[in-house]
């Protein structure tokens, strides 16, 4: 766990609605730098919501978001991240080394094919997916080109929607190599999740938020000594099913 105390991210009070629709109501969080953290929440909670407040996509209603310190809607506040979306899909007429080439310079950094190969190595990416469209790809193939291409722009804060969506238990197991591997470098990592078993492998802390609110921040072992379950899975249903938020 990070004892840095510096924040990575920062959301206070931040509330959004959709016509009649609460989509957040004052969430609260903060991220310390160098931590993976894990969102959690069931589909509809919130969480997308409030990745597309914190990206400026869409503006809260009320409330802050600061990334390092610098308010989220100023540009350069987005500089240190890169972002992996839940349904991620590429211009079909790119190959893939065409994509990745694309998204360094959007982030200022040059193509080095010796650290392309290693990336793409390290998430059992086939170095041939560099020649093909993106058109020609298989789910699980476009989810680890979108990772690769995140991991390449070598970001303080890595902003992972689902990270392991269309993977095999191989390539998995990779990923979670390379997400150790970067928090072992002090790299920030804010992930949201189904999978809660990768949550509490992974995550030094973790969030619930359900119907737009928290429901519970803390680490994972106290997400189930709270709500005595035997499992994440149990400690989560019981946390949603509750009427107050609880954090720790």
């Amino acid at each position: 766990m990070s004892s840095s105390g510096k924040l990575a991210l920062r959301f206070d009070r931040v509330s959004k609605r959709y016509g009649r629709a609460e989509a957040l109501r004052e969430f609260s969080l903060e991220i310390e730098a160098g931590q993976t953290f894990g969102l959690v929440g069931m589909n509809g909670a919130g969480k997308t919501t409030l990745l597309k407040c914190l990206l400026d996509f869409c503006q809260p209603d009320a409330g802050n978001i600061d990334l390092f310190g610098i308010p989220h809607h100023i540009t350069s506040a987005r500089a240190p991240l890169a972002f992996l979306p839940e349904r991620f899909n590429p211009p079909y007429y790119l190959t893939g080394s065409d994509f990745v080439q694309y998204m360094l310079r959007l982030h200022e950094r040059s193509y080095a094919l010796p650290e392309v190969e290693m990336t793409f190595a390290e998430l059992d990416l086939d170095l041939s997916a560099l020649e093909k469209p993106v058109r020609a790809f298989s789910k699980g193939m476009t989810q680890k080109l979108g990772l690769a291409a995140c991991f390449l722009a070598r970001k303080d804060l890595y902003l992972l929607d689902e990270p392991t969506s269309g993977l095999d238990p191989k390539a998995r197991a990779l990923l979670k190599n390379k997400l150790r591997g970067l928090h072992a470098e002090g790299r920030t990592i804010f992930l949201t999740s189904h999978a809660l078993a990768d949550v509490e492998e992974l995550c030094d802390m973790m969030a619930v938020i359900h119907r737009g609110q928290l429901r519970f921040a803390g680490t994972p072992g106290q997400l189930r000594a709270l709500y005595g379950g035997h499992t994440l899975e149990q400690a989560f249903l019981s946390c949603i099913e509750g009427e107050t938020a609880t954090a720790l």
